[in-house]
């Protein structure tokens, strides 16, 4: 097996660790987070002003790559990486998701998905190892196997229908890119089975059976309660092996990120951030607050105090809230910054007390203040 996951602490009270992941451009820290770049582009900012935070992976999307630029565009560049200017390391996934959310203009079959595409509606049809392949153009550093999403409410015959098609997918996806070379992107496998939890044991065994480099967790953060993500999370992580990296996809908000760190979740990712930026909110230690507020107008001080971002070392409140009232772009390309700045303290700051073995103690402490409990 291509092992890529190097522990190197556990927090002593928890499952909570510290680890290094070795990717094709470089190494990645872990726990963290990763920011989303869809398109090939974190909205708003510049990627060397994302590098310059820290973060040396985001993400990129097949199913957007795949339909614009094109295949043929991101070949002719040589991928992702060349066509973006981004030096370091890209996870994609497998667009999974996004043609779930495409439910009147898709049809899953046990041979891959036939889709309509929501730009211009042209017919296409994936296979996994299709999708593979399409992230061999993009030079993905981490590709995703092709699965079947599921919303939360559907019946256990629906839910154990996906999972098996996902079963099939990913060890069709695991052989094909195990033919593969002169590649070095290394593919996750991802556990379903919904909220049912045999499924959820029989998926998390199933993945973790095939040598995949890493596993994800999907099909959770999609509606449920906190309560019940979290239920489900425990009891998922129970069954994937520890000797690889574990990603939970699409979590962004501090009370779940630590929630998946106290299982043992290596990485996570979330469009939070930089959505919730455009939209005027930034990330506090007392919680998120909105700029667009009337209370910000005459405020000189910082967005966050001890904040090392352009908007916390250049601007006041009373400035970015203007941006936000006018319209500017700047409003939200400040914002943004400030997010995933934060989002890149507070995950040092989770290293740190992994590191110190208090990670339960700064997790209740962290929490308590952010959301005013």
């Amino acid at each position: 097996m291509d092992r890529i996951f190097t522990k190197t602490h556990q927090d002593k009270n928890s499952l909570a660790r510290c680890g290094i992941v070795s990717l094709p451009h470089g190494d990645v820290v872990t726990p963290t987070f990763m920011p989303v770049g869809t398109n090939g582009t974190v909205k708003g900012m510049y990627h060397d002003a994302v590098a310059d935070i820290g973060y040396n992976l985001i993400l990129g999307n097949t199913y957007h790559l795949y339909l614009r630029p094109g295949i043929e565009v991101l070949k002719q560049y040589g991928g992702l990486h060349n066509f973006s200017n981004w030096k370091h390391n890209i996870l994609t996934d497998s667009g999974g998701f996004q043609i779930f959310s495409l439910s009147q203009l898709r049809k899953i079959k046990e041979d891959g998905v036939v889709f309509q595409s929501h730009i211009d509606g042209s017919k296409h049809h994936l296979t996994p190892e299709k999708v593979v392949d399409i992230q061999q153009v993009i030079g993905s550093d981490i590709l995703m196997c092709l699965d079947v999403c599921t919303a939360p409410d559907i019946t256990y015959r629906k839910a154990r229908e996906a999972w098996e098609i996902t079963r099939s997918w990913a060890k069709r996806s695991y052989d094909h890119w195990n033919s593969l070379e002169g590649f070095e992107g290394k593919l996750f496998g991802i556990v379903q089975g919904n909220f049912f939890k045999d499924l959820r044991k029989e998926s998390a065994l199933a993945i973790a059976e095939i040598d995949f480099p890493g596993i994800a967790i999907g099909g959770l953060s999609v509606g449920e309660t906190p309560e019940v993500f979290s239920e489900f999370l425990a009891y998922t992580t129970e069954y994937i092996p520890t000797d690889r990296p574990r990603y939970v996809m699409g979590i962004g908000s501090p009370d779940y990120i630590l929630d998946a760190v106290a299982n043992g979740i290596d990485l996570f990712d979330c469009v939070l951030a930089t959505r919730s930026a455009r939209n005027g909110s930034v990330f506090t230690d007392d919680g998120m607050i909105q700029m667009k507020k009337a209370v910000h107008e005459f405020d000189t001080g910082p967005l966050s105090e001890g904040c090392t971002c352009t908007a916390c070392t250049k601007y006041s409140r009373g400035y970015v809230r203007h941006m936000f009232k006018a319209g500017e772009m700047l409003g939200g390309m400040l914002a943004t910054e400030h997010n995933l700045t934060y989002l890149y303290h507070l995950m040092e700051k989770t290293r740190q007390a992994i590191l110190e073995d208090r990670f339960l103690e700064f997790k209740r402490s962290y929490l308590a203040r952010y959301y005013g409990k």
